[in-house]
C-alpha cells in the first residue's frame, strides 16, 4: 500500500506543478504585455520559451508513465473509457502546447520587430485557452475515475 500511495504523490505533485506553471507564466507575460515594455515582454517570452515550457513539457510527458505504472498497480483495465478518453485529450494537449511554443517565438519576434499584430494574440490566446481547458477536462476525468 506505501507502494501506491507513492505513485499517487509521484502522478499528482507533476500535474499541480503544470496546472500552477501554466497559470504563473499566464499572469506573468500578461503582465509584462500590460506594461508595455518590449525589452521586458521580449526577455519573459524568451525565458517561456527556453526554460520553462520545456520543463512543463517533461513534467506532462512524466503522467502518461506515472499514470499507466498507478493503473497497473492498481489492476485497472487500460481499455477503460475514462482513461482511454483523457489519453486523446493528452494528445491535443501536447499538439496545442506545441503550437503555442511556435506562437510565443512568433510574438517574441514581432515584440523585437515592434510590431505585434492583433491576430498574432488572438492566437497565443486561443491555443493557451484551448490548453487550460484541455488540462481541466483531463483533471475532471481523472477525478471521476472509478476508485
Amino acid at each position: 500500500m506505501e507502494h501506491y500511495q507513492l505513485l499517487k504523490y509521484a502522478h499528482l505533485i507533476p500535474a499541480v506543478l503544470i496546472l500552477a506553471g501554466f497559470i504563473a507564466h499566464a499572469f506573468m507575460l500578461w503582465k509584462a504585455h500590460r506594461s508595455g515594455d518590449a525589452a521586458v515582454l521580449s526577455r519573459k517570452l524568451r525565458i517561456t520559451r527556453l526554460y520553462s515550457m520545456p520543463a512543463i513539457g517533461l513534467l506532462t510527458l512524466s503522467l502518461p508513465v506515472s499514470g499507466w505504472w498507478l493503473v497497473h498497480t492498481v489492476g485497472l483495465s487500460l481499455g477503460a473509457s475514462w482513461l482511454l478518453f483523457s489519453a486523446k485529450l493528452f494528445g491535443l494537449l501536447m499538439l496545442f502546447g506545441l503550437l503555442l511554443h511556435h506562437r510565443l517565438g512568433a510574438w517574441q519576434q514581432a515584440v523585437a520587430a515592434g510590431d505585434v499584430p492583433v491576430k498574432l494574440l488572438r492566437f497565443v490566446l486561443a491555443y493557451a485557452g484551448l490548453m487550460f481547458v484541455l488540462l481541466l477536462a483531463i483533471f475532471a476525468l481523472m477525478g471521476a475515475k472509478p476508485a
